[in-house]
């Protein structure tokens, strides 16, 4: 299955700017069945080129992941590998910033999208919600469904220790994966790995 493919005709239907984000779409293929776990990061790389899945050497995106994984016990070379695991990595909203902060609006109109995007996955085990858009985003999606967040609305530390769960998959409010502030943060990045070893664990 190919990503772009799947989405292409939905993002068509419902976006007028179609062509500006179908350019942050991961042009990729994919065997559904074997995603156990979706890593959603807040945002678009500004370049496509930065981003999880391009064909450019060291895309920036991937230079914050593989540490990450990697103190999680598992050395990843590519993001093919992070696949191989059974991990798909994709973004809650669909075009780049440009200013500091991403403004609500912003991920409620991206959010349709993410929500096909999960759809794509029947046999999901876990999703991590890596950083407070993620979480925001995902909030909205199951919120359309049951009338109340999936995630409490409280600081990502204060979670860590409670076992949250939405239509029987774990979920995991974690921190920001990308942008080099993850790795001077060093409690974040330490607490980031955590989730994905216990994540890891889940799936295996």
């Amino acid at each position: 299955m190919n990503i772009k493919k799947e989405l292409k005709p939905f993002i068509m239907e419902q976006y007028n700017n179609y062509e500006e984000i179908l350019k942050n779409i991961p042009d990729v293929e994919i065997q559904p069945d074997k995603v156990k776990a979706i890593m959603i990061n807040e945002i678009v790389a500004n370049d496509p080129k930065d981003d999880f899945y391009s064909s450019a050497p060291n895309p920036m995106y991937l230079e914050t992941t593989f540490p990450l994984f990697a103190q999680a016990g598992v050395e990843v070379e590519d993001i093919q590998d992070i696949l191989d695991l059974g991990i798909y990595i994709t973004n809650a909203v669909k075009l780049p910033k440009f200013e500091y902060t991403i403004e609500t609006s912003k991920i409620k109109e991206h959010m349709p999208i993410l929500e096909q995007e999960l759809k794509l996955f029947k046999n999901l085990e876990v999703i991590m919600l890596m950083g407070d858009v993620a979480k925001k985003s995902f909030n909205m999606i199951t919120k359309k469904d049951t009338k109340k967040n999936a995630v409490p609305s409280t600081s990502t530390y204060k979670l860590r220790n409670t076992e949250l769960f939405y239509e029987g998959k774990r979920i995991f409010p974690s921190y920001i994966m990308t942008g080099k502030n993850i790795l001077i943060e060093k409690s974040k990045f330490q607490m980031a790995s955590e989730d994905i070893f216990h994540m890891l664990d889940i799936i295996r």
